[in-house]
């Protein structure tokens, strides 16, 4: 053997070969961990976003409903703020204006869920199968209600159904003995604002139904009836059921916008008479701005809605679950 053939013998001896595995493996790990990084810098601003938008303003107010928090900065010497653990909850649950306010949210929840959406359902199915004509201009009636101020609507109606407006008119000339006493009334004082909630928003609901009830493939519907399938066996079978995830988001919409309702009642009837058609919202607003402000008594307010409309959402996913059928 010649001397440099030994040299570079004991030079592949003593030094490590790397296998193009090894660095195929470190390419892929550095590759990944640049994938980790960009993924953290594009979902961390979500994140604090989220947080300081949305979280943080909860757990702030379940903190204040924990407190007799009155206004003011909240480290004075001059009004301390004092722990006061569920007593604001228990003053909540005993007040009888609460549970005024959470049956009218009831009824609203109700009209929204049973009234609206299969109002809307209906209507968006009329139009689909074009049973009646000029359905552009009709789509555009029932829509418009949606795109006007809930302050313009509220007033409005307000003015309809007033002792001098043309509901009570209208009423005289069928019944002259007739009195109108729905905002007087605290047992109707309810119904006109149903009425408005019910004429207000089903054009949300018609145009949802409308934009998924186009995507369904017609002949599908055409193969049904020529199998022998009537128009209603056909809705029944077919539609509804290729409707159902769209269905079950509408009724979440419909809970969490029920639960929200405010400026509608507050100018149609400002929670009148004696606070016989206040909702928790604005019961919500009376604790903390009307009379002496009681914002740990608010917050406990605030924070029991969004449980309510969180255990609401859970119960109607839990009876989608059980009942089948999804949206394709």
């Amino acid at each position: 053997m010649k001397a440099g053939d030994a040299a570079v013998g004991q030079g592949r001896s003593g030094t490590a070969e790397i296998s193009p595995g090894s660095v195929r493996r470190t390419k892929m790990s550095g590759a990944r961990r640049e994938e980790r990084w960009a993924y953290v810098l594009l979902v961390m601003p979500a994140v604090l976003v989220y947080w300081a938008v949305m979280a943080f303003p909860a757990f702030f107010s379940v903190g204040l409903s924990l407190t007799n928090y009155s206004g003011g900065p909240l480290w004075s010497s001059m009004n301390p703020v004092r722990f006061v653990g569920l007593s604001n909850y228990v003053k909540m649950l005993r007040d009888p204006f609460f549970s005024i306010s959470l049956k009218n949210n009831t009824y609203i929840i109700l009209v929204s869920v049973f009234g609206q959406i299969p109002l809307g359902f209906i209507l968006a199915y009329v139009l689909s199968r074009r049973l009646v004509g000029m359905r552009d201009f009709f789509q555009g009636m029932i829509y418009v209600p949606t795109v006007i101020s809930t302050i313009v609507v509220g007033i409005l109606w307000q003015s309809i159904f007033s002792p001098y407006g043309p509901f009570t008119e209208i009423m005289h000339k069928l019944n002259p003995a007739w009195e109108n006493t729905l905002f007087t009334n605290p047992r109707t004082a309810m119904i006109p604002v149903l009425v408005v909630i019910l004429w207000m928003y089903t054009g949300t609901y018609l145009i949802v139904f409308l934009a998924n009830l186009q995507k369904i493939d017609p002949e599908v519907i055409e193969a049904a009836k020529i199998d022998g399938a009537t128009e209603w066996r056909a809705l029944w079978h077919i539609i509804l059921p290729m409707l159902s995830g769209v269905i079950v988001t509408s009724a979440i919409l419909a809970i969490s916008g029920s639960l929200q309702s405010f400026s509608l009642i507050f100018a149609m009837t400002a929670g009148n008479p004696a606070r016989r058609t206040s909702v928790l919202s604005l019961y919500m607003y009376d604790a903390a701005f009307r009379g002496a402000p009681d914002y740990g008594l608010a917050n406990a307010i605030s924070t029991f809605i969004v449980a309510l409309s969180l255990a609401l959402i859970a119960l109607l996913k839990f009876v989608e679950n059980q009942v089948g059928g999804r949206e394709e």
